[in-house]
């Protein structure tokens, strides 16, 4: 098994290439996006002229952004700096029926402290568990994906009403890198598709959906921006987790994205045990470049398991009843063949073929160039 002499990433990842010196390709996109997004000096000039933008633009009904809220580390510290940068944020969260407690309660304690108003999306549990359902039944990596959209679409749905220009996003790829595309692209057409074939509602009432021509709309008509953050700050977690529980009573839940279960099971189970997926890989590759860890204490964690065999396993239990999937059916699942993002219909080739076509309207939606773009430049420039 190959693995990048900079960071941890190795062969089992898609598209993963070495030079003669025994440097991957995802670690060139690393550096590269490392530079196209300095911090220091410039980063904070940067971020500051965004702020400076941001309090010349206040929605109607007074918020300066619009910010997604999890409950974990990212979006709770968030809070904390555009508050000290004297913003008033609307802080959106999106219930699926699988936030943790722990996570929940972080989100109420951040909010009521800082004196930020949240909106909470709950979607129709029957609708998300039949989506849930439908991507498992479809042995498709990326189960979560149907949160993800979610996500995404009630973002812009609040910022549209409420005529907010400025959508905030936790996003870090310095602790969090860019996964291949192979392990967690999913759309909406994908979405319509699976959930057709595989799901028993016919109808999503509830669960948001976002087209392109919103998207257009929201960037053209409402000039709506997607930021980042901490793409120009210094941030890091370790110490962003240590002041939130001292200075807010912040509680750590766990892994990366544990603060929702379902998440976790996707990570943490199903796409190690079922897809010998494994995310850390490229997470810990980018703390590493970051400085945040060392190489040596980067193999180190990568193997360590998720949780003990009783933990994971009492985490499969909790979500197959959620889901109202028996044991057997799972089985068939679990035991079925493996699914990827080309064996289902999506926009995925058309968009990735015309990327750099694309570049008027990315450059209206996003404030920075998606790191989309760079990857498709340096992991996919020989597809």
């Amino acid at each position: 098994m190959q693995v990048c002499k900079k960071g941890i990433w190795n062969e089992t990842i898609p598209g993963i290439t070495f030079n003669e010196s025994g440097i991957s390709n995802f670690c060139s996109l690393q550096e590269v996006m490392m530079n196209q997004y300095p911090r220091g000096a410039k980063g904070m000039q940067d971020w500051e002229n965004i702020i400076s933008k941001m309090k010349k633009n206040v929605g109607k009904s007074g918020y300066h952004c619009i910010v997604g809220v999890s409950g974990g580390v990212d979006s709770s510290y968030l809070m904390v700096l555009l508050k000290e940068a004297g913003l008033n944020p609307l802080a959106v969260n999106l219930d699926n029926g699988f936030n943790s407690k722990v996570a929940v309660q972080n989100i109420y304690k951040i909010t009521e402290k800082l004196n930020i108003d949240l909106e909470t999306y709950v979607i129709d549990y029957e609708e998300i568990k039949d989506l849930m359902r439908s991507f498992l039944f479809a042995r498709y990596p990326w189960v979560d994906a149907p949160t993800d959209l979610a996500i995404k679409a009630v973002m812009y749905k609040y910022a549209i009403r409420e005529n907010i220009r400025y959508i905030i996003r936790g996003n870090d790829f310095r602790s969090e890198g860019k996964q291949p595309k192979e392990w967690t692209y999913s759309d909406k057409r994908q979405l319509k598709y699976i959930h057709k074939k595989y799901g028993v509602r016919k109808r999503l009432k509830s669960y948001p959906m976002l087209n392109i021509g919103t998207m257009i709309y929201a960037a053209s008509v409402k000039k709506i921006k997607d930021i980042r953050p901490f793409y120009y700050l210094h941030y890091q977690k370790q110490t962003a987790k240590k002041e939130l529980i001292e200075r807010y009573g912040w509680v750590d839940y766990g892994g990366h994205h544990h603060e929702n279960l379902f998440t976790k099971f996707a990570i943490a189970y199903w796409l190690p045990g079922k897809f010998n997926i494994d995310k850390r890989l490229i997470n810990l590759s980018a703390q590493v470049l970051s400085g945040a860890i060392t190489r040596e204490e980067a193999l180190l964690q990568i193997e360590q398991p998720f949780g003990s065999a009783k933990e994971l396993e009492e985490l499969k239990d909790y979500t197959l009843k959620k889901l109202d999937i028996g044991r057997e059916e799972f089985e068939r699942i679990w035991h079925g063949s493996n699914m990827n993002n080309h064996d289902y219909p999506s926009n995925y080739r058309i968009i990735y073929s015309l990327l750099n076509m694309f570049n008027p309207i990315i450059k209206l939606v996003f404030d920075f160039k998606p790191t989309s773009i760079t990857a498709k430049n340096i992991i996919d420039k020989n597809e």
